[in-house]
């Protein structure tokens, strides 16, 4: 992995920070393949995950360590040797593994675990060391950074370098730091840490106030050499630094901000929407570089601009992140050689069983509707790209009865573990029947989150696509489902978060879905 001068390193923490937001908890499968495509993109290390918090994550991150082909491969620990020794056994198997171990040193951190600098100090020294010992690659946090009493920062972090830790990460944690301060502390810290100009700097910002991008390429500019970051800025509350926004800005602002990364941006795309698709966090329409309308043009003036010349209103290709035209090129008298070529183009390449069943689909789709667009499409390859094993309940049949002379029911039938069961329900409209109906066949306790209605393309034939989010004795998962008719869509989406809660709560452990830091097995 390169360190040079203009070489930034770019750390994605979609599968540990980016996983932190409430209801974001992805499944064994879906982590392998978000790592996959880190890994293919050229990110430079995942941190795969927190080993300890359950066995569910202590799995993936090994297999994430095994599966991996170019990555670093890291783990997260809190800074015990409990904590460290698991994130090694998880992390070893990695071509490239290293130990990400933390600790919280502004003054309302250190109350937590109620140690003096003094304790704190040597708490570092001993975590770092152990780790050390098993593992050449070591990172280092002091949580909290920017509210840090800076005499005592410099302190830790030379300590810390002296345990042998080989980068140092400063967080800005709760995203309290302006550009200006981000790059003052990162350059004080550099001229004034003993040792400084042994490791690697990092920059790891949250974005509660809006700025985790302007902080992190401030903190580059300063000397830092490494940026943690999330797909579509996913992290808990406001996100975290998005990835997608430090390094095309890095890449279209060259001409100020002369450095690289080694970042294959054609991709971009296709990764947001798959975590987008995972997490059940869907993309805002004005997300800078992968939302919807980053690339529209709908003002006269901005349109007859782009006619002209491109360069007018964009600063950037939008094939440069993998965004191909939305044009009618599929419809129902389209082969199966035309589907493959087109999901391709949207970056996905199917083996021939897999495209059989996509093509299934696909006819399907394609007699509802005349208009097959590239976004339909890729609403059907998230369907089809389900966890097999979390289809304990499945959707056989719906039918519903609305309007405004009540009531309003839906009469549906389910199948659970294989078996089908059918029932009429009453509810306040078609989805409330349809949710009920579902309740009545399959009795749960689980709460409605969220629920969310989006349009995958215009028109009256659109396909609806339908987020849910749902809690159950402290576990969260969400469900997504596309389909022309929305009840239909809603139900499936239903059905999904039920099965995955269902799996969580067997297989996942407890724990699974709440990763917040306790410091009360570090002391």
């Amino acid at each position: 992995m390169s360190t040079e001068k203009d070489r930034v390193v770019i750390f994605d923490t979609t599968l540990r920070d980016g996983e932190q937001s409430p209801g974001a908890t992805m499944t064994h499968a879906e982590k392998l393949e978000i790592a996959g495509l880190l890994d293919e993109m050229g990110v430079d290390i995942i941190e795969a995950g927190f080993p300890i918090a359950s066995e569910g994550d202590f799995n993936a991150v090994s297999e994430i360590a095994r599966q991996s082909k170019n990555a670093v491969i890291c783990g997260l620990a809190r800074a015990s040797i409990g904590d460290i020794d698991r994130c090694w056994e998880a992390v070893k198997h990695a071509k490239q593994p290293r130990i990400h171990t933390f600790i919280g040193t502004s003054p309302l951190h250190r109350a937590i675990p109620n140690l003096t600098q003094d304790e704190m100090a040597e708490r570092i020294h001993e975590t770092v060391s152990h780790a050390r010992n098993l593992c050449d690659n070591i990172q280092w946090s002091p949580m909290d950074a920017t509210r840090t009493e800076f005499d005592y920062l410099v302190r830790t972090i030379e300590i810390a370098i002296k345990a042998g830790a080989t980068t140092i990460n400063v967080p800005d944690t709760v995203g309290y730091t302006a550009p200006r301060e981000s790059a003052e502390l990162i350059r004080r810290l550099i001229a004034e840490v003993p040792g400084a100009g042994d490791v690697v700097f990092a920059t790891h910002c949250h974005n509660d106030l809006g700025m985790a991008t302007a902080n992190s390429l401030a903190a580059v500019e300063a000397g830092a050499r490494q940026i943690e970051c999330t797909i579509n800025g996913l992290g808990e509350r406001a996100g975290n630094t998005a990835l997608e926004e430090v390094v095309m800005a890095l890449r279209v602002r060259g001409d100020i901000m002369p450095f690289t990364t080694g970042i294959e941006t054609t991709k971009l795309m296709h990764i947001s929407r798959r975590v987008a698709s995972v997490s059940g966090f869907a993309v805002q329409h004005n997300k800078a570089i992968v939302g919807k309308n980053a690339f529209a043009h709908e003002s006269g003036i901005h349109q007859d601009g782009m006619l002209k010349n491109a360069e007018t209103f964009e600063i950037m290709r939008p094939e440069d992140v993998g965004l191909t035209e939305t044009n009618l090129v599929m419809g129902k008298h389209s082969g199966r050689a035309a589907l493959r070529s087109k999901l391709s183009d949207l970056g996905y390449e199917l083996g021939d069983n897999q495209l059989k069943d996509v093509f299934v689909r696909f006819k399907e789709l394609a007699d509802r509707k005349k208009e097959v667009f590239d976004d339909d499409l890729l609403a059907l390859m998230r369907e089809a790209s389900s966890d097999p094993a979390a289809e304990y309940l499945k959707l056989v049949s719906l039918r519903v009865v609305c309007g405004t002379e009540g009531p309003q029911t839906a009469d549906m039938t389910l199948s659970i573990g294989g078996e089908e069961a059918s029932v009429t329900a009453e509810g306040d409209g078609p989805v409330d029947s349809a949710f009920n109906a579902v309740k009545a066949l399959y009795p749960h306790g689980a709460r409605l989150q969220l629920y969310q209605v989006s349009a995958v393309t215009e028109g009256t034939d659109a396909q609806a696509t339908v987020s849910v989010r749902m809690e159950e004795d402290g576990y969260i998962a969400t469900g997504e489902a596309a389909d022309t008719d929305t009840v239909v869509a809603s139900a499936k989406a239903y059905v999904t978060a039920l099965n995955r809660l269902r799996v969580r709560r067997e297989k996942m452990g407890p724990n699974a879905d709440r990763r917040e830091v306790s410091y009360k097995d570090v002391s």
